[in-house]
């Protein structure tokens, strides 16, 4: 039998007139979350997406995915309507909103990118909607942000003539085995009904499962804390990796030992950048203090990861005066700017704050990265990318990123960067082992 409308006497939204459909399905932000989505979504409805990046939607038409993130060969079987005209909602009756939050410089919640999307969906609004958010927010900001503009902008009334659900994302940038497909969905709604209906939609692209929450704040709530309790997990590598520094005891080989033990949990110590473990936290502790409460143990742990970049340029230094090299005008070679390896999105790298701190010690800096985009680079950070054939005679080598190309050319190619073998090699992530670097004579130190 058809579905029932979600609310009100107007003909609002069934999940039979998308699968039929009738009606069609828009994605507004195409980025990591939007473009997986509206592809996979694709393959059973009406898709429109849209995203306000005319480079963007040039790039898609042609088959061109910049993130990486859709094989060209699933993006050239894809379905769907490319569009920076939001003039093409008109017949869309679901509307799913996945563009960034990220903070601003004072590490406030920057809720711009989400006001400005409402505003384009409320414009465009129509009865029988509904709107859906998956861009990770504090509890309450959909209700109470986003609703209101929805109102305003379109002159309609909330849960008479549209409804709102909010369907946090789980994408993890440059993961192909836990795709989209393959995470369990949460889905929440501003009312029974319209939770059923998302429960619906998503369930015919995820296999792994819906999880329907108890309301949008719960949802919001879950999503926010997933990647906090992440970070968290980092910071205390992260503080016992600076612990076991100083005690001259290699860390790699302490978590391998302890990880023997049944319920030891496999974190690692690292740079915390990216736009989601590094920046969600923030959304929560600024709706805790607006309340009125100061949540001490999550801004500590940011604070550990947030100067570990810090940490790794000034072990460089020491490592650089140990070696008997002049710091001032010494040549580093950095490997890998972006946030994550084999991602090309540079966005709160924390590469960078290796690179500022060694530029301040006057350390001539020698940056490669093969995924990143030299445009960009130079755009948000004021910084040229070198090919790695440029890259010789360097006093010191740093692997930030350990990109699939770093891992194919392996420590001998490495070290060919270097003008001498006792160079100092600094391996971030722990990327080779102890043995390795010993036999080729470099100077090694690993978080």
């Amino acid at each position: 039998m058809p579905d029932k409308p979600v609310k009100g006497d107007c003909a609002v939204i069934t999940f039979d007139s998308l699968v039929t459909r009738q009606k069609k399905i828009a994605v507004v932000g195409l980025g990591y979350v939007g473009l997986p989505l509206a592809v996979h979504l694709a393959t059973y409805f009406d898709v429109v997406g849209f995203d306000l990046k005319s480079e963007r939607i040039q790039e898609l038409q042609k088959g061109f995915d910049r993130t990486l993130e859709v094989p060209d060969s699933q993006l050239a079987k894809a379905k769907l309507v490319y569009t920076d005209k939001p003039d093409e909602f008109a017949d869309c009756r679901l509307m799913i909103v996945a563009v960034p939050t990220p903070i601003d410089e004072f590490r406030i919640p920057d809720l711009d990118p989400l006001r400005g999307a409402s505003k384009t969906v409320g414009r465009h609004l129509q009865k029988g909607s509904c709107v859906v958010y998956e861009s990770t927010v504090y509890p309450g900001a959909t209700e109470e942000v986003c609703i209101p503009i929805l109102e305003a902008e379109s002159g309609l009334k909330f849960g008479l003539d549209f409804t709102v659900g909010y369907s946090p994302e789980r994408i993890n940038p440059g993961d192909k085995v836990h795709t989209l497909d393959k995470i369990i969905k949460i889905v929440s709604g501003s009312d029974p009904a319209t939770c059923d209906l998302l429960a619906k939609v998503y369930g015919k692209v995820v296999n792994a499962g819906i999880h329907k929450a108890g309301s949008i704040k719960v949802a919001e709530a879950a999503k926010v804390i997933e990647n906090t309790q992440r970070d968290l997990n980092i910071a205390l590598m992260n503080e016992l990796a600076k612990i076991f520094d100083i005690c001259g005891i290699d860390t790699q080989e302490v978590l391998e030992a302890a990880g023997t033990k049944w319920n030891f949990l496999p974190f690692r110590p690292g740079l915390v950048g990216g736009h989601c473990i590094g920046v969600d936290p923030y959304y929560l502790t600024f709706k805790a203090e607006a309340l009125g409460y100061h949540p001490e143990m999550i801004l500590a742990g940011r604070r550990i990861n947030d100067g570990m970049g810090k940490h790794v340029a000034e072990r460089a230094v020491k490592m650089l005066i140990g070696a008997g090299k002049q710091v001032r005008g010494a040549r580093v070679a950095i490997l890998g700017i972006t946030f994550k390896e084999d991602v090309p999105d540079l966005r709160n790298t924390k590469v960078i704050d290796i690179i500022s701190e060694l530029k301040d010690y006057g350390v001539d800096v020698l940056i490669n990265d093969p995924l990143a985009d030299e445009g960009e680079a130079r755009r948000y950070y004021g910084l040229e990318l070198l090919p790695l054939a440029a890259i010789k005679d360097a006093d010191a080598v740093i692997l930030a990123v350990v990109h699939k190309v770093y891992r194919e050319i392996g420590l001998e190619g490495i070290a060919g960067l270097c003008a001498d073998r006792s160079a100092p090699f600094i391996d971030v992530k722990g990327c080779f082992s102890l043995q390795e670097t010993q036999k080729l004579g470099l100077r090694y130190w690993r978080l």
